[in-house]
């Protein structure tokens, strides 16, 4: 299917009242619904253009509790291709907790230490309504667990535990992520 620049949604940014609101369940008639699948490839197609590794309905102002995201490929696992996953449901596995560092496409230019749980336990339905249960940990259960916030409608700012992390990217990657050599 050929991808178009209509099939980019617009991502909404932090101050539209529908980030802010818990997202309503997606209802049984879209499992299997062009709409759902409609919905899915534009939520593809707008995480990649903007370059980001996930993207929740809530965040191109849909109140639907679903979000698609990807992994990429690391020393520590492979790459997880996009999945859409709806009506999720998480829960953590233990109480290790561990910071990184977050982005995120509503709020735009900025980046910051968000603690995060170490594993969770991830319950969902997919887009032709099948059940999926699986485990994440690590960058995987991080994603998960921001796109769920937004379906609360949390974003990571208010996950902080401190402001003083917080820094435009272009400081970011200049003095956070710089390499200690140079």
């Amino acid at each position: 299917m050929v991808e178009t620049r209509s099939d980019v949604l617009e991502v909404i940014r932090l101050g539209h009242p529908v980030l802010r609101m818990r997202a309503e369940d997606v209802p049984e008639n879209l499992f299997g619904s062009a709409e759902l699948e409609e919905l899915k490839r534009k939520l593809e197609v707008t995480m990649a253009e903007e370059g980001g590794v996930g993207l929740a309905a809530p965040q191109v102002a849909e109140s639907l509790r679903c979000f698609i995201y990807w992994v990429p490929e690391s020393d520590d696992s492979p790459e997880i291709s996009p999945r859409l996953l709806v009506n999720p449901v998480i829960k953590p596995i233990g109480r290790e907790v561990e910071e990184g560092w977050e982005g995120c496409l509503s709020v735009p230019g900025l980046r910051g230490l968000v603690p995060r749980y170490r594993r969770i336990k991830v319950k969902a339905r997919l887009l032709d309504g099948q059940s999926l249960s699986f485990t994440a940990d690590g960058f995987h259960a991080r994603v998960i667990q921001h796109e769920y916030d937004h379906l609360d409608g949390i974003v990571y700012l208010d996950r902080m535990e401190s402001p003083a992390s917080l820094a435009f990217e272009e400081e970011w990657e200049r003095y956070i992520l710089k390499d200690p050599e140079s």
